[in-house]
């Protein structure tokens, strides 16, 4: 215990982490670094170090999760609206990013999806 809490940057890595999960990764990695009063290049360093990403792909990742979280297959889909609301640029970053993440487009895991639950109903 007192080795780990003498690893350098851990308290910083704690806290900005935890920023990051309860907004969703909602949150500007700069607004961050500054309210900790360290440089970018530190903040990055410190999470490669201490996580194995940088602080933007763990709040991408999060992101991401929430996102993929609020589709509902069994609901009509609006793709522009679903973006918005994750505060994606435009539909065509948050395509982009989907597919980085999954390999698939939003449309065709939203099929995939919907043909699982046609194919593994729940309890009624």
């Amino acid at each position: 215990m007192r080795r780990l809490s003498e690893t350098a940057g851990l308290g910083l890595v704690r806290h900005t982490s935890s920023v990051l999960a309860a907004t969703n990764g909602a949150v500007a990695i700069g607004d961050l670094r500054v309210a900790a009063g360290v440089s970018s290049t530190h903040l990055a360093q410190r999470f490669k170090e201490l996580l194995g990403v940088t602080p933007k792909r763990l709040a991408r990742t999060y992101r991401f999760t929430a996102t993929v979280f609020a589709i509902n297959p069994a609901e009509p889909i609006d793709l522009g609206e679903l973006a918005g609301r994750a505060s994606y640029f435009d539909q065509a970053h948050f395509g982009h990013q989907f597919r980085a993440f999954t390999g698939l487009t939003p449309t065709r895991y939203i099929e995939i999806r919907r043909r699982f639950l046609r194919e593994h109903p729940g309890p009624t």
